[in-house]
């Protein structure tokens, strides 16, 4: 068996036609013609959900199995994980890691790269820490990019969008762009590969995350608006549309709603090339195909633009989840069953016939498809860490709110920044150590950080007869308030989350 995972950075659900006809932001169809085409011959997740966000938290959960938000935020592979490539190569499959994901090579990620047989790194998404000339890049991309207030050419701050103008500045074609050399990078390694007995080939692709920088076609697809204008930006700050420095005209937010699908199609289009080369190479006989996101982008919905501030709504938790697996009777079909991202760690290792640990919080889908059960799980637990803390049954969404005075422990091997991930790490000197993770008995260490609030009372939705999440029925829903609160509860007693965690929230942990 061969396992082609594939992981597409921030892709709205409703971007894809296979989960809805037209987005929930515009009044237009996006092309996605080939994840359309795989989503007819794999088999669609209607209600799958994220678990701990966002990047690189999701990537730990992919790779080890640990929901890891109510213990710590963005950081390393621990040294008690046990990450696919690893279990997977002392099976004796061959991995590889092809990705333009630089957050995998920054401060606070450590450990994620490390254990695959291979990996290539595309560079210069986002703030990569590549090019350092022209020192004044395209006044006219800078302008559509960064706040002058904020951004400089002269900074030699850590977090600079002037990074992204100079790391894409001898760009020339289509093929240049992101997506189209990783996709490309993907199609080339499927195909020099073919003598291995067993491979698993993790491709991570940045794209479509911002900057919504696109070529043409793709930049003027889905906008009359002239894409060199500086007057409209292509990378919106996180916040709330109307205030601040996210705030944005409805100009402004047409034009990044329209640069964004064009990435998805941009992205969508160099899938394509991947299929072909499954179809070139008869992979499919041989190859499960696994096709998801880490979470969403808020793009004006409920007046937010970005992610992580916000209310964590469907638009980001929900996210897509496709799979092809060669002995499955369910293929062409739908699961409604609720799913969660950390599941996929089980799947994986289960199609390797690889022992899944005991410690892992991860379920295992494929008697899913297999067709031996409809049931999975009763609850799904989302959240960021030191944020909200949210769950759902499938039918609704319960978010609880924190109090952001009171601190959020972290539990790590390593020290971390709890909010500045990509920045040098500030010693800890208040912490202290001990066994303190229900998952393993390796000592750790424990340190405060600063929690924040997403939102100030409860959220309650039913997401079946309310997918847009339009209407709030906490305090009017009382016995189903009380219900997902009590869910809320169980699911984060089955996972022993820390009693600091119901303190911050006002729930008891009895």
């Amino acid at each position: 068996m061969n396992v082609l995972f594939i992981s597409i950075d921030s892709l709205r659900r409703d971007f894809l036609n296979t989960y809805r006809e037209t987005p929930a932001v515009v009044d237009y169809d996006i092309n996605t013609e080939n994840l359309d085409r795989f989503a007819q011959k794999a088999t669609v997740f209607d209600t799958h959900y994220a678990g701990s966000l966002p990047c690189m938290p999701a990537r730990r959960e992919w790779q080890t199995g640990i929901q890891e938000f109510l213990w710590r935020p963005w950081g390393p592979i621990e040294p008690f994980d046990t990450p696919l490539p690893q279990a997977l190569r002392e099976n004796g499959t061959l991995t590889q890691l092809i990705t333009d994901h630089y957050h995998y090579f920054q401060h606070g990620s450590n450990g994620y790269y490390e254990d695959y047989n291979g990996f290539s790194f595309i560079r210069g998404h986002e703030i990569d820490a590549w090019q350092t000339a022209p020192r004044e890049p395209d006044e006219q991309l800078s302008e559509q990019l960064s706040d002058a207030g904020t951004d400089h050419p002269d900074s030699l701050r850590f977090i600079n969008r002037i990074q992204y103008a100079r790391n894409v500045a001898s760009f020339d074609s289509e093929a240049d762009f992101f997506a189209p050399k990783v996709f490309s990078k993907v199609s080339n390694w499927l195909e020099r590969n073919r003598d291995w007995d067993s491979w698993y080939l993790n491709v991570d692709s940045f794209d479509v995350h911002e900057p919504f920088h696109c070529p043409e076609p793709y930049a003027s697809m889905y906008t009359d608006e002239d894409p060199q204008d500086s007057d409209i930006p292509v990378w919106p700050h996180y916040g709330r549309v109307d205030e601040g420095q996210s705030a944005l005209t409805d100009r402004e937010l047409d034009f990044v709603r329209s640069q964004f699908a064009g990435k998805v199609t941009m992205a969508d289009r160099w899938f394509g090339r991947v299929l072909d080369t499954l179809d070139e190479q008869n992979l499919w006989d041989e190859t499960m195909v696994v096709v998801t996101s880490d979470h969403g982008f808020l793009l004006g919905d409920h007046g937010w633009v970005g992610k992580n501030d916000s209310p964590l709504y469907d638009v980001l938790a929900r996210t897509p989840l496709m799979i092809w697996h060669p002995d499955s009777p369910r293929m062409g079909d739908r699961i409604s069953a609720l799913t969660s991202a950390v599941d996929l760690y089980a799947t994986v290792l289960d199609a390797f016939d690889v022992d899944i640990p005991v410690q892992t919080h991860s379920r295992n889908l494929l008697p899913l498809l297999m067709d031996e059960t409809d049931h999975h799980r009763d609850w799904a637990l989302y959240g960021y860490w030191g944020a909200s803390v949210n769950v759902t049954d499938g039918t609704y969404t319960y978010h609880h709110p924190c109090n952001a005075d009171i601190p959020t422990d972290c539990y790590s091997t390593s020290m971390m920044n709890s909010r500045s991930w990509f920045t040098p790490v500030t010693p800890k000197r208040d912490a202290d150590v001990g066994s303190y993770l229900p998952y393993t008995e390796s000592p750790v260490w424990r340190y405060a950080g600063k929690s924040y609030e997403q939102h100030t009372r409860p959220l309650l939705y039913n997401v079946q007869n309310d997918s847009r999440q339009q209407t709030n029925l906490a305090g009017d829903s009382i016995q189903v308030e009380t219900e997902m609160r009590e869910l809320l509860h169980k699911a984060m007693a089955e996972l022993g989350a820390p009693k600091s965690q119901y303190h911050r929230l006002g729930i008891t942990s009895d």
